[in-house]
């Protein structure tokens, strides 16, 4: 039977922008209508652990996160390379969907994405990725960039129920906005997108207007408990 497949493994990006009255609102888009899976639901940005997330060249070019480190996160179930690219899948799918991009420069420093030229380049390159000309650790290596796999805050996981035929086994993680980027309001694989309070989008959730799988929507009612972005990166982050 379908349904007894193994799930596919993934990672999913809840981002997160602080207001100025200590709140915070998460990133969310809604799937095209007709797409096969999910289509016209509302989602967090993510997608499948890909076999080029697990190479070696996309490992060695994570920042401020060990393959041990990710083991111990995840568990031990889970090898040490395969944990971190749940990592770097996290980071190269809110890239192609949202154009948001968690790295740094190859020595540690802050990625500036005001600038022009970077941005233009990048720009291409996500182009590229989406259309599968290029791999994600090719566009690392040609910007001299690294994961920043320190900003992903571990936060869940959820796995696909075996009656299903389409199965995830699922890592959810939190992501602060880097202060010099917005996300793209539409992409390949997102109609629209909004910025919504975690209690708002439980609202519309109950009105019928926000329509949700359920992870996301018990993961917005984690959400709703807590008052900061602050309170709650302090309430997940480990070590």
């Amino acid at each position: 039977m379908m349904g007894n497949l193994p799930p596919k493994r993934a990672a999913t990006v809840i981002l997160i922008r602080p207001e100025d009255n200590r709140g915070f609102e998460v990133f969310m888009t809604r799937r095209p209508a007709g797409m096969n899976f999910l289509g016209g639901m509302y989602l967090f940005p993510g997608g499948s652990v890909r076999e080029e997330d697990c190479s070696e060249n996309s490992l060695r070019r994570c920042f401020g996160l060990s393959r041990q480190q990710a083991q111990r996160i995840l568990g031990g179930h889970l090898s040490p390379g395969f944990s971190l690219a749940h990592w770097v899948a996290g980071i190269r799918e809110l890239f192609e969907e949202a154009g948001i991009l968690l790295c740094v420069a190859e020595g540690g420093g802050p990625l500036d994405m005001r600038e022009t030229a970077r941005k233009e380049r990048l720009y291409k390159k996500r182009k590229a990725l989406i259309e599968k000309s290029m791999k994600f650790e090719t566009m690392l290596e040609s910007e001299r960039l690294l994961c920043d796999a320190a900003r992903l805050v571990y936060f869940s996981h959820w796995s696909t129920p075996e009656e299903f035929p389409i199965r995830f086994d699922t890592r959810f993680y939190l992501a602060l906005l880097p202060a010099d980027q917005s996300p793209l309001s539409a992409s390949h694989e997102v109609a629209q997108s909004s910025w919504l309070a975690p209690e708002r989008a439980l609202e519309l959730c109950q009105q019928g207007k926000l329509p949700v799988i359920f992870p996301t929507y018990a993961s917005l009612r984690t959400l709703a408990n807590f008052d900061s972005s602050e309170d709650l990166f302090a309430a997940y982050r480990q070590g």
